[in-house]
């Protein structure tokens, strides 16, 4: 269970990233029943002033032995270059070595190839740096253009938001997706994007016109019982089937279906997690209509069954 994190702080650390860290792990959350973590940001030389890459310099003033307690250590983005202090990358692979569990934020992940965690492994960072960090850890796996990539004790995320999707990630993971919900809705951003979503697509953000495809996701939350099939949802937004797709991947990265059975998924979670009603009651309240559809959902998107994942994290 996660109780313990440290991030790492350098000369040249992205402010926004580290921030992002601080955001999603050293906030005292226990008023809204969000479990309190030890949280610590440690540096090298604790106490002595460090530029960021922003031109501000800041002033950490725990060590890096504080960094032997964490259960989770994690790497905001490094200078640009992708160049990491040595020490971080020793005490990253000394971290990893003990079991620790290893996050790596944008081009923090450059500190995790240094330090040999990425050999053979799956990983990713900002799609402006994907090429450049297959090409100096060609061992790695690298991804591009998904929001974070988590192969058990190794997590690494893209630039920016990404790194809390990747973060609301392991929240969800570990105390499971209400406590993962409460600190979405503190830091107002959405609860749960997929980390094989797109990185960036054709419109980042969908515009407030009057054809945005916005109102009509709102109205499938409220409504995932509806048959939500590609004709249904391009009828009820005025498109052709073919052009509804089309745009539907352009504003979210991924289809409908897709798109609705990680909604359904979710509100399952929930569901299960705050009520003791049958598995058979849950499956048709968000939309899969029996548990065995349900049960293959969630295990492919879970890893677990919904009955495992309510033991875990029923309230």
């Amino acid at each position: 269970m996660l109780t313990n994190v440290a991030v790492l702080a350098f000369d040249g650390v992205a402010p926004f990233e580290l921030g992002v860290l601080c955001e999603a792990f050293g906030l005292d959350r226990s008023d809204h029943g969000v479990p309190k973590l030890d949280f610590a940001v440690c540096a090298e030389h604790p106490g002595r002033s460090m530029a960021t890459s922003m031109g501000f310099s800041i002033q950490v003033h725990e060590g890096l032995d504080r960094v032997a307690e964490a259960d989770l250590v994690a790497v905001p983005a490094v200078p640009r270059g992708g160049t990491a202090p040595i020490a971080v990358v020793e005490v990253v692979r000394a971290a990893y070595e003990r079991g620790a569990r290893i996050l790596s934020v944008c081009s923090g992940a450059f500190a995790l190839g240094a330090a040999g965690l990425l050999d053979g492994r799956e990983c990713t960072t900002h799609w402006m740096y994907t090429d450049e960090l297959q090409r100096r850890f060609p061992l790695a796996k690298v991804v591009p253009e998904v929001l974070y990539v988590d192969t058990g004790q190794v997590v690494t995320s893209a630039g920016t938001a990404a790194g809390l999707d990747a973060c609301l990630h392991i929240w969800r993971q570990e105390y499971g997706a209400a406590v993962a919900s409460m600190i979405a809705r503190r830091a107002v951003v959405p609860p749960h994007r997929d980390g094989g979503q797109a990185q960036y697509i054709a419109r980042a953000v969908p515009d407030c016109d009057a054809d945005t495809l916005r109102p009509l996701l709102t109205w499938v939350l409220e409504n995932l019982r509806e048959d939500h099939s590609v004709e249904s949802l391009a009828k009820r937004a005025l498109m052709s089937p073919r052009t509804f797709a089309r745009r539907f991947r352009e504003e979210t990265g991924t289809t409908p279906h897709h798109w609705v059975t990680r909604q359904r998924v979710a509100a399952a979670e929930e569901l299960l997690e705050r009520t003791e009603q049958p598995v058979e009651w849950v499956a048709d309240e968000v939309g899969f209509g029996n548990a065995a559809t349900l049960r293959h959902h969630f295990v492919r998107v879970r890893g677990v069954s919904p009955q495992v994942y309510r033991r875990q994290f029923a309230c």
